[in-house]
């Protein structure tokens, strides 16, 4: 997610002074807590429409309510960071918690269509992924803008391709979108925790601090749930 557009200034340093330190760190700590609160929510929303066959029902089985939930998605992706600066913190908050649950109602299949192990291993693979190339991503002093803006340009692709073998219904396309789209997230989470970093640092003013921790939560948020699909479909292990 591109958040260049609330930025009017970077800092020179990361670690200029202990007063940015502290600022920052306590951003990102929002940040994470609420990408944990949105994880819970997704899970909860999931778990329970999966356990209801009247609710699979309603959502996957009614083509009005299937796109219309995609639909809502795909706008408030792109409608939060747009009209951010004109929105008040907790609207901003309580719109990353909906759009939280309506990503676990589109995740509610999968508790149907894979075994309950395949899902907790393939999760806690997912955390210690994503932890890793968080930490990376906050403790580097290498720029990642340029490989972010590749991984953004790979990403349009992947959704290309993964358009056109919805057609194709290749297996060995399968795979290879599978493992690149891996690829891109496990550094795209690098990139996100970067500029979620530079963002702290340079935006001291607390409300739009904290509209920008929660706009940092649903990045590293999508970042995590991508993860965590393009994962699930590698190891497979749908039920019998």
């Amino acid at each position: 997610m591109d958040y260049n557009n609330y930025s009017p200034q970077q800092p020179p340093s990361f670690f200029e002074s202990k007063a940015v330190q502290t600022q920052t760190n306590s951003i990102l700590k929002r940040v994470y807590v609420r990408m944990f609160i949105g994880l819970l929510i997704s899970a909860f929303v999931a778990l329970g429409i999966s356990s209801s066959p009247a609710a699979l029902t309603f959502f996957f089985g009614n083509q009005i309510v299937f796109w219309g939930m995609l639909i809502a998605m795909l706008v408030m992706a792109f409608v939060i960071p747009a009209r951010l600066m004109k929105m008040q913190s907790g609207t901003v908050l309580l719109l990353f918690c909906i759009f939280s649950a309506l990503m676990g109602a589109w995740l509610a299949p999968i508790f149907v269509v894979y075994r309950l192990g395949t899902i907790t291993y393939t999760f806690f693979i997912t955390a210690g992924t994503f932890g890793a190339m968080s930490v990376y991503g906050y403790f580097t002093k290498s720029d990642l803008s340029k490989m972010g803006t590749f991984l953004m340009m790979a990403l349009f692709g992947l959704i290309i391709l993964m358009i056109v073998n919805f057609f194709l219904k290749s297996s060995a396309v399968e795979w290879v979108v599978s493992i690149v789209g891996l690829l891109i997230f496990i550094g795209l989470t690098a990139y996100d925790t970067q500029q979620v970093k530079r963002l702290a640092a340079a935006n001291p003013e607390p409300q739009l601090a904290d509209k920008l921790a929660t706009m940092g939560a649903m990045s590293l948020y999508l970042d995590f749930i991508n993860l965590f699909l393009f994962l699930l479909r590698i190891f497979g292990g749908g039920r019998d």
